[in-house]
């Protein structure tokens, strides 16, 4: 046998290589498929966990506590309390009208009182609320010597070192005397520190009268002193229409500056996750989404084993890992949330005399939430590792992998300029505009004034001077010289991506002419479609080709040669590039392989010429 006969026949057959890319293209669209269902279970999944009630929840308790003002004094309500004498007014006042629903609006008594209290008749309060103080020591800061005759007293920020451990006041009942935490539940981060638990506590009675004198008490023997810093309000309720608990949390901060500063947290969460028939849907698309989890870390598994560590060169490879990272911690903190809830639940209405501390099992159950909507947000993402089948998303793709090194670049130019001046202006105006008061606040302040949110009567009240300077060159440089150069490399990126796909240099759609293909025929067995000549009927004859390379100024020679060469390579195609697979495949003989080897010369021939011409058009 010949040697060229020799050498084909010990490589790959161009028909098994079309078979094995056509396998390759099958599997893909399989996983596509499998992970569209993955997908829309998890969606499926996630939109269970959320009920709309759980808006208007928080909305009507928001309105209730924090919008009700004081009777005669419409400007006071706890968004507004800024002193002392403000909060013990909202305490005596709008807190005690909205915690006791006594009776209907006829006076009607509709349940025992001595059960719990029903805000607006349809939210059981659990348990009786809980006040919670804490405090810091006389003498946690130094004062300068020259005022030393002046200021006899100081009192710092809290920190957990600076807190008062020390019982005050009439030290008569609980909250006189300092008591230490004997829940889990975390921290609170506040506007000017972070809280622990523990502290002055004490707890507000069932009935209206008790709780109201509870309070006056109290205020007349100074239970908030000089050394206060926080005061916490908790209580939780629940709702049996909508199966869902508002877990409440008022606070108001007394920074070492004066003043009251005021936060609130409404949690409306569904603890309770498996009562009627489409929780146990829910329920079966969790144990669906497990099994998926299983299935796709065995498949990350055995890619790991293959391909070691080229595994991690590809970037759609982290993603996985991401996303299955992602998947184990929601699934971990679910069960988490479960146990917890049926180790705890019982115990917090057991006795409805106590404060029922449900803020620990909102707080991990608003995480898992936070969790899953961050593992739906990347499993979107993962789509567009599909998107070969898409001319225009393959474009996109194309355009951001192209220019990704230009933005880099970009973006070290770009955030050593914003940041320059996000220090400027806290600097300048810090200590009088709010929307600069710390050097965070600058940051977001300024991509808000790139979006066109911005408060120049402020930034010139607060400097006549440097106020405007800051503002127009702010605008210059970030808004209409960065940002359009930004624009510009994507465009330009852009435009050589589009110019790349028009001369032909694009990855092949494969799987997408699979999808259009497999639709066509579905369409033409349905007789929805004529089937499609194989030829096109609008192909120009040979002789009309060179009639029109005539009328462009070609001379003979030149015509006569592509020509020839035409006929060859129609004649090469046909007899070696067909893509039908056959089962007996014929090696080519030794005169065969002189005329392929001849081919590939008048194709080289071509090439230089070519080339000769674009260099001449390029130097004219």
């Amino acid at each position: 046998m010949p040697e060229a006969s020799r050498w084909h026949q010990g490589g790959t057959s161009k028909p098994k290589l079309h078979y094995r890319k056509e396998v390759e293209i099958r599997t893909t669209l399989q996983e596509l498929l499998l992970y569209f269902i993955f997908l829309i279970n998890l969606c499926i999944l996630t939109f269970g966990m959320v009920n709309p009630h759980m808006y208007y929840l928080n909305k009507v308790m928001s309105s209730l506590f924090l919008d009700t003002s004081v009777s005669g004094d419409e400007r006071t309500n706890f968004k507004s309390i800024r002193s002392t004498t403000d909060f013990w007014k909202y305490m005596e006042g709008p807190f005690l009208e909205g915690l006791y629903w006594d009776s209907w609006y006829t006076n009607q008594k509709l349940y025992n009182l001595k059960n719990s209290s029903r805000i607006y008749y349809e939210n059981i309060i659990l348990g009786v609320p809980r006040v919670r103080q804490l405090k810091v020591r006389n003498n946690t800061c130094k004062v300068y010597s020259s005022f030393q005759s002046l200021i006899t007293e100081c009192y710092d920020k809290y920190t957990a070192e600076n807190e008062d451990l020390s019982d005050f006041g009439l030290q008569s009942n609980t909250e006189w005397t300092y008591s230490t935490s004997n829940t889990s539940s975390p921290w609170h981060w506040g506007f000017v520190g972070v809280y622990r638990n523990g502290g002055f506590i004490f707890t507000l009675s069932k009935s209206k009268s008790e709780t109201k004198n509870k309070f006056i008490d109290l205020r007349l023997n100074s239970w908030i002193t000089r050394g206060t810093r926080v005061i916490f309000i908790d209580f939780s309720l629940y709702n049996a229409n909508v199966n869902l608990f508002c877990i409440i949390r008022l606070v108001a901060e007394f920074p070492a500056t004066g003043g009251i500063l005021t936060s609130w947290q409404f949690y409306s969460v569904k603890l309770l996750r498996y009562v009627s028939y489409y929780d146990y849907f829910i329920a079966s698309c969790e144990v669906t989404f497990c099994i998926f989890l299983v299935v796709f870390t065995t498949q990350e598994i055995k890619k790991i084993k293959e391909f070691k560590s080229a595994y991690l060169k590809s970037i759609w490879n982290w993603l996985e890992l991401l996303l299955l990272v992602l998947c184990f911690t929601a699934v971990s903190f679910n069960i988490y949330c479960n146990i917890q809830l049926f180790l705890l639940l019982g115990q917090l209405l057991e006795n409805t005399e106590k404060y029922s501390d449900f803020y620990f099992l909102a707080y991990w159950h608003v995480y898992y939430n936070n969790i899953i909507a961050v593992t739906i947000f990347f499993a979107w993402i993962k789509i567009f590792k599909f998107i070969s089948f898409n001319k225009t998303m393959s474009q996109l793709s194309s355009t951001l992998s192209r220019c990704i090194k230009d933005i880099v670049g970009f973006a070290i130019m770009f955030f050593i300029i914003f940041f320059a001046y996000a220090q400027l202006g806290f600097l300048v105006f810090g200590s009088q505009v709010d929307d600069f008061s710390t050097f965070q606040n600058s940051i977001f302040t300024q991509f808000r004034i790139v979006l066109g949110d911005f408060n120049f009567a402020g930034i010139q009240q607060a400097n006549w001077i440097l106020g405007p300077i800051y503002f127009i060159t702010f605008i210059f440089f970030v808004f209409f010289v960065l940002l359009n150069m930004f624009l510009a490399i994507i465009n330009d990126t852009y435009s050589e991506v589009k110019a790349d796909y028009s001369i032909g240099r694009r990855p092949d759609f494969e799987l997408g002419n699979m999808i259009k293909k497999g639709c066509f025929n579905a369409l033409e067995k349905l007789k929805l479609k004529k089937a499609q000549k194989d030829e096109d009927v609008n192909i120009k004859s040979s002789g009309e080709l060179a009639e029109e390379a005539r009328r462009q100024g070609f001379d003979e020679n030149e015509i006569q040669r592509a020509e020839k060469m035409k006929k060859w390579k129609e004649r090469l195609e046909k007899k070696y590039y067909s893509t039908e697979i056959e089962d007996d495949y014929q090696p080519v003989t030794q005169q065969e392989f002189q005329e392929l080897f001849l081919y590939a010369v008048e194709l080289e021939k071509e090439l230089h010429y070519i080339s000769l011409k674009l260099n001449r058009v390029m130097r004219k």
